[in-house]
């Protein structure tokens, strides 16, 4: 661009973009431009062709192997070269660490604090596992996520509880009406022609399928008394401990 006399639109990018697609029109070899690298596309083609791992090209070409944008960026340019890259092995970018160390999560315990996070993921495979196709919404929804079920498409909102009382786990079903308001605010029931169902687990790990007309405008309730919506628990699959409520439960069966 500065060559051309344009050197104050020389970082323009659309600038750039309309000179790069007039010297490709013409048939012009860009390969030696660097940019901001320290290596050619010719070093590039070179340290491939010699190379038998990721680590080894970007050892070859003065890079650290514990960089994972410098990797990222190397095989970005190897594939726009259409480089052949068959013969190197696949290195992870997390370190020299054995796949069986990485993979073994046998060792972290799960946390119910993290209950809320996974809560609308642990729906999606329950709907999933019986065949009802699941989407989650792509801009913020009164509902969680849509399953398509027998007998037509269902909005439901799903809902986690960690607060046991003397009446048992209770969980809030509603809503505030401003999603910024401060906790503490007033709540709304759901629109029952908007929710379809909830799908609520509480602390042990108890599933349930709530119609929402069931809950009846109520924003707040005690989970014991929906005992026939109870469609599983989900505590086997996760490898969580007992709590005490089903400690106790367990010792009187």
């Amino acid at each position: 661009m500065r060559a051309l006399g344009y050197a104050e639109r020389s970082s323009s990018a659309g600038a750039i973009r309309i000179v790069r697609r007039r010297a490709l029109q013409l048939g012009l070899d860009s390969s030696h431009f660097r940019g901001k690298r320290r290596w050619s596309d010719a070093q590039l083609r070179q340290a491939v062709a010699e190379s038998r791992s990721w680590g080894d090209v970007l050892t070859a070409l003065g890079l650290s192997t514990e960089s994972g944008n410098a990797q990222s960026h190397v095989k970005s340019h190897t594939i726009r070269l259409g480089l052949d890259t068959t013969h190197l092995n696949r290195v992870s970018h997390r370190g020299p660490h054995p796949p069986e160390v990485l993979c073994d999560l046998s060792t972290v315990a799960p946390d119910r604090k993290y209950l809320r996070v996974a809560g609308p993921t642990i729906a999606a495979a329950w709907f999933t596992l019986r065949s009802c196709a699941v989407s989650f919404p792509f801009e913020a929804a009164a509902y969680d996520l849509l399953a398509d079920t027998p007998s037509g498409i269902a909005s439901v909102q799903v809902k986690t509880t960690t607060n046991f009382t003397k009446d048992g786990w209770t969980v809030t079903v509603g809503h505030h009406p401003d999603t910024h308001a401060k906790k503490g605010g007033y709540l709304l029931a759901y629109d029952p022609d908007v929710i379809d169902l909830f799908f609520i687990i509480d602390g042990d790990m108890t599933m349930y399928l709530i119609p929402s007309r069931a809950v009846a405008g109520r924003v707040r309730v005690v989970l014991r008394t929906y005992k026939k919506y109870v469609v599983g628990n989900v505590a086997g699959l996760l490898g969580l401990a007992p709590t005490a409520t089903e400690a106790r439960v367990s010792t009187v069966a």
